[in-house]
C-alpha cells in the first residue's frame, strides 16, 4: 500500500530515501470496507488521509436526511476535514468509503513534525491547498451558473475513473441535481 504513495510522492516532488522513510514511519495503513464511516458529523477530525485504492466521499446531511456530497476522493487524492482538523472543532461533515478502500492516515501532530523535518513537504502541501481552493471556487461557480448538462459533462471530465464506480444517486447529490434530472441528462448524452 505504501508503495503507491511513495510513487505518488516521487512523481510530485524530490525526496531522499531517508525522508521517504521518515514519512513512512508516521504512516498508518488501513483497509476499510464500503460504507465504513471514517469521520462522523460532530466528531473532531484528527487525521489526513491519502487514498491508495478506492473512493471516499465527504458529505453533509440536511435535517430531512438528504445527503449533499461535496467531494469524491479517488486514488491519489487526499481527504480531511480541514476546519475541524485545524481548529479542533466538531466536524460538520461525514467522510466514508464508497467502495472497499486502502488508505494511509497521518495525525495532524505527525504531519506538523514532518513539516519541520522536511520543509519541501510543507511547500508541496501548500500547493495542494492552493489547487483545492481553485477547484472549490470552480465548483461553486459551476453550481450557481452551469446547466445540468454542463455539470454532468464537467463531472465526467473531472472524475472519469469515478463515474462508472459511483451510484447515480451519489453523482446526482454531488451535482445538486435530482436523480430524475440526472437520468434525463445521461439519456440525452448517450443519444449523441
Amino acid at each position: 500500500m505504501y508503495a503507491e504513495f511513495e510513487t505518488y510522492l516521487r512523481d510530485n516532488m524530490q525526496l531522499s530515501d531517508d525522508e521517504l522513510r521518515l514519512i513512512h514511519s508516521f504512516a498508518v495503513e488501513k483497509k476499510v470496507r464500503r460504507k465504513q464511516v471514517l469521520l462522523q458529523e460532530g466528531e473532531i477530525c484528527r487525521f489526513k488521509i491519502f487514498v491508495c485504492k478506492g473512493i471516499l466521499r465527504t458529505y453533509r446531511t440536511r435535517e430531512d436526511g438528504t445527503e449533499h456530497i461535496v467531494q469524491f476522493s479517488p486514488e491519489n487524492l487526499w481527504v480531511t476535514e480541514p476546519e475541524s482538523l485545524h481548529n479542533h472543532t466538531p466536524s460538520r461533515y461525514y467522510i466514508d468509503a464508497v467502495e472497499d478502500s486502502e488508505l494511509i492516515f497521518w495525525t495532524k501532530s505527525d504531519f506538523d513534525t514532518l513539516f519541520v523535518q522536511i520543509p519541501r513537504l510543507k511547500y508541496f502541501t501548500e500547493r495542494l491547498i492552493s489547487r483545492n481552493v481553485t477547484l472549490g471556487r470552480d465548483r461553486i461557480f459551476s453550481a450557481i451558473s452551469a446547466t445540468p448538462e454542463e455539470k454532468y459533462d464537467e463531472f465526467v471530465q473531472t472524475y472519469p475513473s469515478v463515474f462508472a464506480r459511483v451510484p447515480l444517486h451519489m453523482i446526482a447529490s454531488y451535482l445538486g441535481l435530482s436523480l430524475k434530472t440526472l437520468s434525463r441528462v445521461r439519456h440525452a448524452q448517450l443519444k449523441r
